[in-house]
């Protein structure tokens, strides 16, 4: 595997964050079976995916970056579904977490 490879395994591990984290109000406390198994699928499938990523990656590097993704991903889910409030100082923020995970993507000894 190339490192670009990893690092699209990287983003659809990142996509998969999203997924099951945008899913979670939907399983009422995991009560509710079929929301609840598409959480957990998710789950598994984007830490499986990063598992594999950080073979190519540095593990710090990805986590990072994985991290950075599902929290920026479901922020703008929230904000666009949820209704949750998009305020200048949120949005500010939510750059610098972009900006942090392009800076290790460009700054990674694997790229």
């Amino acid at each position: 595997m190339t490192a670009s490879w990893a690092w699209a395994i990287l983003l659809t591990a990142g996509i998969c964050e999203v997924m099951y984290a945008s899913a979670i109000p939907r399983t009422q406390g995991f009560t509710r079976l079929w929301p609840s198994l598409y959480c957990l699928f998710f789950i598994a499938l984007s830490m499986y995916l990063l598992t594999l990523s950080a073979r190519y990656l540095p593990m710090g590097t990805a986590y990072a970056v994985w991290v950075g993704i599902g929290a920026v991903g479901t922020a703008i889910y929230g904000i666009l579904f949820l209704h949750e409030p998009a305020t200048l100082a949120r949005l500010v923020c939510l750059m610098l977490i972009i900006c942090g995970v392009v800076g290790l993507k460009l700054f990674s000894p694997v790229s």
